[in-house]
């Protein structure tokens, strides 16, 4: 018997999701190896989209707690850009909504590039609020590092509005907020807010990297992103530092000075 349905037609419904539980039944059992290779691939889908959304949930778990207690705006805060040689440290904080939902979010340096680009407009549009908070070279060699990433979170935190009721931190402590938090070791693969916050770091800190890049192109900034790469260290040597170098750190004043 001639099948109803062609292996394209049956290969769009499945794209789609518009198919019956009968229809896919019937695919199940159709003997032509094209329509076995896409419920093959459909069922890997669904396998993998499921686990997704248990690592989305498992990673809501703090959320949840202090959601239970009665705190109603549960803020994630993170920060990128510590280890660069080059650039500002930058830090975001984000309330998200509690029936929040977006697919494959975690840690920023787990997703690929396009997903950030992505992430970041859906997070920026549907956050209940969030802030970024930017700190330049000049005012890290001044402060140091440590000091400098507290700033940008506490700039980033100060611009939520409404203000949180509790506060989710990737391992910084910020005794001084005067809002209840917690600092979480890796929190960017453990709590929701967090991983949002990170990405919002990230992208936010690539692109500014992006345009010191067209304006420096000796020191491919583009590609990475003010770290220490056996290439930027060459364009140290060679052409010297710009004025988003962070001299306070050892391997640019080795490179310029030499020694210590």
């Amino acid at each position: 018997m001639k099948p109803d349905l062609t292996i394209a037609q049956i290969k769009e419904l499945i794209y789609n999701g518009k198919f019956t539980e009968d229809q896919y039944i019937a695919f199940k059992n159709d003997s032509r190896k094209g329509v076995q290779k896409l419920v093959e691939q459909y069922e890997k889908k669904q396998e993998h989209k499921l686990k997704l959304q248990r690592q989305y949930e498992e990673m809501q778990a703090f959320e949840n707690h202090y959601l239970q207690e009665g705190k109603q705006f549960i803020a994630g805060v993170d920060e990128a850009g510590r280890g660069p040689l080059a650039g500002p440290v930058v830090a975001a904080a984000v309330i998200l909504p509690s029936d929040f939902y977006l697919e494959g979010l975690n840690d920023s340096k787990q997703l690929t590039g396009s997903n950030r680009a992505l992430f970041f407009d859906t997070i920026k549009k549907e956050a209940i609020s969030y802030g970024i908070g930017v700190i330049p070279s000049e005012k890290i060699d001044e402060i140091n590092i440590h000091e400098a990433t507290k700033l940008a979170m506490h700039k980033a935190l100060n611009q939520l509005d409404p203000n949180p009721d509790h506060v989710l931190i990737d391992a910084v402590e910020l005794p001084d907020i005067r809002i209840s938090y917690d600092a979480l070791i890796k929190g960017d693969a453990r709590s929701i807010s967090i991983a949002a916050a990170s990405v919002l770091a990230k992208v936010t800190r690539d692109r500014y990297m992006e345009t010191l890049h067209n304006a420096f192109p000796a020191y491919q900034f583009e590609s990475n992103m003010g770290y220490g790469t056996k290439k930027h260290m060459q364009a140290i040597r060679e052409h010297g530092i710009t004025q988003y170098h962070r001299r306070s750190f050892s391997p640019v004043r080795k490179a310029i000075y030499g020694g210590e």
